[in-house]
């Protein structure tokens, strides 16, 4: 889909930001930026959207976000119903790619770092003992000053340059452009009905008609935008909710296939391992062991 260009908030007096945000949930716009973006979730559950990924996200994750992949988290419908005990909490740094200077990535010592900026672009979740170092390097880079800053980033980038642990999120090579503002309107309400209603059937005429375009536009401009059909998109919402219940391991999976909006246990069943790869037996298996 195409994004938004959203402008980071980064003051004269700074190099690059650094927030602890304490929220009632990460807002839904898809949306990108020059700026890489390192993501911490402190509390918070939902699906998030990177590229072209659909994928669930739960507390203690973190992703590098490389210069213009568009984004959003999308919290759980739970986190939308003013409930004052529930809410999200989040470090996020941002910074562009020559925020120390642009003589810095050209320096022999720091050949890794455009290494990095180059995996980022396709996103990285980061694991291990490579994360644990780098939610200690935000928090003190929150409360750091001066050189204490400057410091701390070249640590975070040291630690995210050197680390073989980490994931890749992206592995298409789909461009995507910047939107206008009706276009991000459009194709953010699409998003969110689609997310707030993946348990129901959604036909094509229901989104086609929330785009003010009919049902054969609709399927070409869904497709122009996000480089897949709606009803691959649909599906792999349905797939990435019925993947947290299976990690929950509270419903049996035939009852979370029915409530992630599947018709039938062997449609599921079908679609699930087509999107993941494996069966639910299996993705249970390997997420709970």
């Amino acid at each position: 889909m195409k994004p938004h260009f959203h402008k980071v908030p980064i003051t004269l007096q700074s190099s690059f930001s650094i927030r602890h945000d304490i929220k009632p949930d990460f807002g839904n716009i898809w949306h990108y930026h020059p700026e890489l973006e390192l993501h911490y979730v402190i509390k918070g559950e939902g699906v998030r959207f990177i590229g072209d990924n659909i994928s669930n996200f739960v507390p203690d994750e973190m992703v590098l976000i490389g210069e213009n992949l568009p984004h959003t988290w999308r919290c759980k419908d739970e986190y939308f119903q003013n409930n004052p005990d529930l809410n999200t909490e989040a470090m996020v740094i941002h910074f562009l790619p020559d925020c120390l200077g642009k003589y810095m990535l050209t320096l022999p010592e720091a050949y890794l770092i455009p290494k990095l900026f180059e995996k980022a672009k396709s996103g990285m979740v980061i694991h291990g003992k490579a994360k644990d170092k780098l939610v200690e390097l935000m928090r003190l880079a929150v409360d750091a000053t001066n050189l204490d800053r400057i410091i701390i980033l070249l640590s975070i980038l040291k630690t995210l340059a050197e680390t073989d642990e980490y994931s890749q999120i992206v592995t298409s090579k789909n461009t995507f452009y910047q939107s206008n503002e009706s276009e991000t309107l459009r194709i953010n309400k699409i998003c969110n009905y689609t997310l707030t209603n993946y348990k129901k059937d959604i036909t094509l005429e229901e989104v086609a008609s929330l785009s003010n375009l009919s049902v054969t536009s609709f399927c070409r401009y869904f497709k122009l935008m996000t480089k897949k059909t709606y009803y691959d998109f649909l599906i792999e919402i349905r797939v990435s909710h019925a993947c947290r219940f299976l990690i929950e391991n509270k419903l049996p999976t035939e009852v979370i296939c029915f409530d992630c909006g599947f018709n039938n246990v062997s449609n599921f069943y079908r679609h699930f391992k087509k999107v993941t790869g494996m069966t639910p037996l299996d993705y249970k298996r390997k997420y709970l062991n």
